[in-house]
């Protein structure tokens, strides 16, 4: 999230006002801001967005610049052969249709319709309009714990 701040001034008024704009990068079915869901290894460093974290024989795994995950965690996985296969967004952020990390499952249901429980326990559905990728959420005791857009075809985990 980035936040900015900008000051008015009015030509009669001696002082200024000034107010904080703040502008939240969504998960879409694209994906999260300049970063891509199937866009080559390349592409995706061209952002800006990423820190390697691991090479690895088929894929790479990266942290969200400024979000760190901790030791045994990734933000992005970037297939060599698929391109970016999953992006696990920072917290705070949403879907276009508002889901986010404490939102209820059936806050999730409501949003998306077809949410189904897979055979590992997240609950996935297609991406409204890219039917390559998918929204995988994360539910504990009736809410959401993580979110992720998935690559439905890559070969960096099940």
């Amino acid at each position: 999230m980035r936040v900015f701040t900008m000051a008015l001034a009015g030509a009669a008024a001696a002082s200024s006002l000034a107010f904080t704009a703040v502008e939240t990068v969504q998960l879409t079915s694209q994906g999260y801001g300049a970063l891509r869901i199937g866009s080559s290894e390349r592409a995706a460093l061209r952002t800006g967005m990423l820190v390697r974290k691991f090479s690895g024989r088929w894929c790479d795994g990266f942290d969200l610049k400024g979000h760190p995950t901790g030791r045994d965690d990734l933000s992005v996985y970037i297939s060599k052969k698929y391109g970016v296969a999953m992006i696990q967004p920072p917290r705070r952020t949403r879907t276009p249709r508002g889901v986010h990390v404490g939102s209820t499952l059936s806050g999730v249901k409501r949003a998306y319709p077809g949410v189904r429980r897979d055979v590992h326990g997240f609950w996935g559905v297609t991406a409204p309009r890219d039917h390559r990728a998918s929204y995988q959420f994360e539910v504990e005791r009736g809410h959401v714990t993580m979110m992720a857009l998935n690559l439905k075809d890559q070969d960096c985990f099940n």
